[in-house]
């Protein structure tokens, strides 16, 4: 049996998708009236913009907080290295565990890498792997070696 919360988001993620289609593929959204809808907070819509609105599924999503603030969603097609690379440059400095689970997991959905490659990313940046690293170098080691085997896999 599925969670109330996790419930709520697949609400969400499909009132949001058929928004979407509706709207031929661009949709702005007011995040206050989203929250309010769902009956949640803000950051809840935050989250479920970054997990089934991302560049990895072929989204763009950009994002004005504050008074007013709006999602803007916008649906594209992208071929698999011009993805690749911008989920090398989206990453930054420092990875945390979950970011890199959620990034590998969405990459093997959109079928952007195999299951292997997406399983040796988690195996390569995983706890056990950076476990003999100082617990304060691990997040930018994460995202070092996350971002180098996405290199050699483009």
């Amino acid at each position: 049996m599925r969670s109330k919360v996790k419930e709520r988001q697949s609400q969400k993620g499909g009132f949001i998708q058929q928004e979407l289609d509706n709207a031929g593929g661009a949709l702005e959204l007011q995040r206050s009236d989203l929250a309010q809808r769902f009956n949640c907070v803000p950051s809840q819509i935050n989250y479920v913009m970054s997990t089934r609105f991302s560049p990895e599924h072929g989204y763009i999503v950009e994002s004005r907080r504050g008074g007013g603030g709006y999602i803007r969603i916008t649906r594209v097609q992208v071929d698999r290295q011009t993805l690749l690379m911008h989920v090398i440059n989206s990453v930054g400095d420092t990875l945390d565990s979950r970011s890199a689970r959620a990034i590998a997991q969405n990459l093997v959905d959109g079928e952007a890498v195999s299951h292997e490659l997406g399983q040796a990313l988690l195996s390569a940046t995983g706890p056990r792997a950076l476990q003999a690293a100082p617990p304060e170098c691990r997040d930018a080691l994460r995202a070092a070696i996350f971002k180098q085997i996405l290199i050699h896999s483009v």
